[in-house]
């Protein structure tokens, strides 16, 4: 296999063992990693048929990755395997603004085709934590969320048409440019999402998006994060973005800008507005929660403003980071049962004797809680996971999911079974079977 990779692939392989522990993982901490037997650097859609091609011929398990920033273990080496990096492959290759279209190569940076986009009045929507370093292509393999999903959507939203790889080294494109496309199964929303399970996706067409008139920004303190939560689902439609941080985050994110945000508070929430009255959009906005509450508030129009304030919320996981190890959850709930599904979150805290800062994207109900532990501590990694592991069981409890956004990767298989029946589940095995019959692509990852 490794002679095969060198012969068709030269300047692209790493086999050194130093070199490729840089590629071995992801963010997550907590997923295990194996040893891989070599790292390809891609730089076109042949590249990748090739290495499918001798891993087909091999038996040899692929693990394809971005620019590394998972959260779930997804891009995680295993034992013996090829892992195969898109990174390189970064060119936008189109802008079409009269079709609001961009067509991608896999590594695009997010934060990068935002920018271009915006030199043409347009944006792309889909904005995680990670945009300024995360990729297109890792985007897609995990359907990510973001900050503006209540209004604008997930990535599987944007996701027009693909060109993928199969395990044969078989290329096909698939969806189609046009905003109405029936012909056929939608295979793009499969695939979106799938983890690198199914196929390689080495280019993308998505959905850009007019830029708004104008954006608003809104901050609240409130006494709890569950009245905080309560306020979203009762007050707020579709905003673009509604960022709740609770205390022990807000203090984190102090600790590391100095931004002097509210500590005393039990939960601040960012809101984004976008509107052609920006005035009296939040206007209205910081009426409401006052009504419901609000310890304190404060409102700009003034675009800079707005984004110091959405950067002290990017800032939340980093941050948190800084006071020990994480663990961080990733549940979605019902909206209606968000405020519950925080006072749970307190609960397991309290009982399981651990730390837990909690942000997230509370107007559609996906929360992001982090168990913060020190590993030195005797006993304190044992309650840190047992912690992780109610909040998953809560989140299902109460009708939600255990991942909105960052996937199951190799981090929460166990959990698959608990929320997938065995038949879906089973469908699912059919479905991958039929993409990838050798089991060669990410195997034991997802579901």
């Amino acid at each position: 296999m490794l002679s095969d990779l060198l012969t068709e692939l030269p300047g692209r392989v790493i086999t050194d063992p130093d070199v490729m522990a840089a590629y071995s993982r992801d963010q997550c901490g907590a997923a295990e990693s194996g040893t891989a037997a070599a790292v390809v650097l891609a730089r076109s859609t042949e590249d990748v048929q090739a290495v499918l091609r001798i891993a087909s011929r091999h038996r040899v398990p692929v693990v394809t990755r971005g620019t590394g920033t998972g959260l779930a273990g997804a891009a995680n080496a295993i034992d013996g395997c090829i892992v195969l990096s898109l990174a390189a492959m970064a060119e936008i290759l189109e802008i079409d603004p009269l079709n609001r279209t961009a067509r991608v190569q896999a590594g695009v940076v997010n934060g990068d085709l935002d920018a271009a986009a915006r030199r043409h009045g347009l944006f792309y929507a889909p904005d995680p934590g990670s945009r300024a370093i995360s990729s297109i292509g890792g985007n897609l393999a995990t359907n990510a969320g973001g900050m503006c999903c209540a209004r604008y959507g997930v990535t599987r939203d944007h996701a027009l048409q693909l060109t993928v790889v199969l395990p044969t080294g078989a290329v096909t494109t698939i969806g189609a440019t046009t905003r109405k496309d029936v012909c056929g199964l939608a295979l793009v929303p499969l695939v979106v999402g799938s983890e690198g399970t199914l196929c390689v996706i080495t280019e993308a067409t998505v959905r850009l998006t007019r830029l708004p008139p104008a954006r608003a920004t809104a901050v609240a303190t409130f006494a709890s994060t569950a009245t905080a939560v309560h306020f979203v689902a009762e007050s707020l439609h579709e905003p673009a973005a509604a960022e709740l941080m609770d205390r022990v985050t807000v203090r984190a994110v102090n600790r590391m800008t100095g931004m002097g945000l509210d500590e005393d508070a039990g939960a601040t929430l960012i809101v984004q507005l976008d509107s052609a009255d920006p005035d009296r959009s939040v206007a209205a906005c910081v009426a409401a929660a006052q009504r419901q509450g609000a310890l304190d508030t404060f409102w700009t129009v003034d675009a800079d403003e707005g984004a110091m304030f959405m950067e002290a919320r990017r800032a939340a996981l980093p941050a948190l980071e800084q006071l020990g190890s994480v663990l961080l959850d990733d549940v979605c709930v019902p909206l209606t049962r968000l405020a519950e599904m925080q006072q749970r979150i307190d609960a397991i805290a309290e009982r399981c004797e651990v730390t837990i800062g909690t942000f997230g994207h509370a107007a559609d109900g996906n929360l992001h809680p982090t168990v913060v532990y020190d590993p030195a501590e005797p006993g304190a990694s044992d309650r840190a996971r047992q912690a992780f592991d109610e909040i998953l069981r809560a989140a299902l409890a109460l009708g939600g999911t255990v991942t909105g956004e960052h996937g199951i990767g190799s981090l929460k298989t166990a959990f698959v079974g608990d929320q997938l029946d065995p038949v879906g589940r089973e469908l699912m095995h059919r479905v991958k079977a039929a993409f990838d019959p050798d089991g060669i692509l990410n195997p034991g990852r997802a579901y």
